[in-house]
Formats: C-alpha cells, structure tokens, sequence
C-alpha cells in the first residue's frame, strides 16, 4: 500500500475518533488531576533566543483534566491565566469534585467559584504527600502523549486530532481500540 494511502487512511481514523471525543459532554466526577502542559520544538528554526521551558514560551499550551481512574480530556489554551483555565474548569468538572493541582497561580481561589476541595502539591518539594495529593496520573497521560507525537517529528497541522487520538487511547489495550475503531467507522 502507498505511503499517502496509508496516511489517508490514517487521517480519516483520527478524525472520526477527534469527532467521538468532542461529542463527550459528560462531567468529570470524584478526584481529578488538572495540569497543563506546552507541546512543541525545542527552538524555532531562524531565531536565535534563549531556550525556556513551559510558560513563557512560544509553545502551545494545553490543559488536560484526568479523573483518577478514568478518562482523559485536554484542550488547546491561549494561554494558561486563570480566566482561560476556570472556562474549561467550570465546563467539565462537577462542582462536587476533589480537585488535584500542582502550584500553578492560575489555580488560586477554585474554592470561592464553588468547588468544595482543592488540594495543591508543590512539585518543587516532591511529587505526591502522605495523604494522597499527587497529579502523577496526568502527568503519566502528558509523558505518554510527548513521547508518541515525538514518533512523528512534527504534527503542526494536525496536532488537535493526535491529542485527541491519544486522549481516546490513554490506558486502552490494543484489542479494546480495535473493537472500538471498527464501531466508530460503522457509525459513521
């Protein structure tokens, strides 16, 4: 089979499964994880500036919501102020829920918009506490997701379809997404 069939093929996989992620509607329930993270190069071709990582940077920034157990939703952001992340917050999470967030300033005062319990880690500290506060869940989803969009040295136009793709199989045997596909592309 030809290379751009393939890729064909491929394009149309991923925009059917983009296409089931964006109808989910449903709320995040129990403990969340909520983090954001930056996708992109190291250091843009042609410009010559300090390298930085994470905010501040010219990389896109995306926020990923994890319920413990669950599922994953991400979202390409502006910009991760705390206007822009309580959007998306106050969308999908259920005010009921136990928020998880690292220190981040633009997760400050989620418990005066209604949220009961926000409990915060200092990353620079450690990792997780005595009493159960860790985002090791989404940060397991972003190390994943960064180490299969590196496989394909670029996605610049199609970027929002592979996260997506790899929000729809976060934690999935391969048997159980093939299952899936072959449903998705009969529905469709």
């Amino acid at each position: 089979m030809n290379r751009n069939t393939t890729n064909r093929y491929f394009r149309l996989f991923r925009e059917v499964i983009y296409q089931k992620q964006q109808k989910d509607k449903t709320q995040f329930f129990g403990e969340v994880e909520l983090d954001e993270a930056y996708f992109g190069a190291k250091r843009l071709r042609g410009v010559n500036m300090p390298q930085k990582r994470g905010r501040g940077t010219w990389k896109q920034p995306v926020f990923g919501v994890f319920e413990r157990d669950g599922r994953v939703y991400t979202e390409l952001v502006p910009d991760a102020k705390k206007d822009t992340l309580r959007k998306v917050i106050l969308g999908k999470i259920a005010l009921e829920s136990t928020l998880l967030t690292d220190g981040w300033r633009g997760y400050n005062r989620l418990l005066h918009i209604g949220y009961n319990k926000h409990f915060r880690i200092d990353k620079s500290k450690s990792f997780s506490n005595r009493h159960g506060v860790h985002i090791n869940g989404i940060e397991s989803f972003w190390r994943f997701t960064k180490r299969r969009l590196a496989k394909f040295n670029g996605v610049k136009s199609t970027f929002e379809l592979h996260l997506k793709e790899c929000e729809w199989r976060w934690r999935k045997s391969t048997c159980q997404m093939e299952k899936e596909l072959w449903q998705l592309l009969l529905e469709n």
